[in-house]
């Protein structure tokens, strides 16, 4: 969700998606977030027993 004056401003956007295939198996189970000292999400995996780090892409 974008923020802006520490208000939501906007549409939600994914940034982590796949958890769920197409004939509704679950390969993940998101159950818990956080945010490290480096500002990177981190996201605990239930089903995949993992703690899962999101980080901005890296420009090419």
């Amino acid at each position: 969700m974008p923020f802006a004056g520490g208000h939501p401003a906007g549409t939600p956007e994914d940034i982590l998606t796949g958890f769920v295939i197409a004939q509704g198996e679950a390969l993940g189970r998101p159950v818990g977030v956080a945010i490290d000292r480096a500002g990177a999400l981190l996201v605990a995996d239930d089903v995949g027993n993992s703690v899962w780090r999101v980080t901005p892409a890296m420009p090419k």
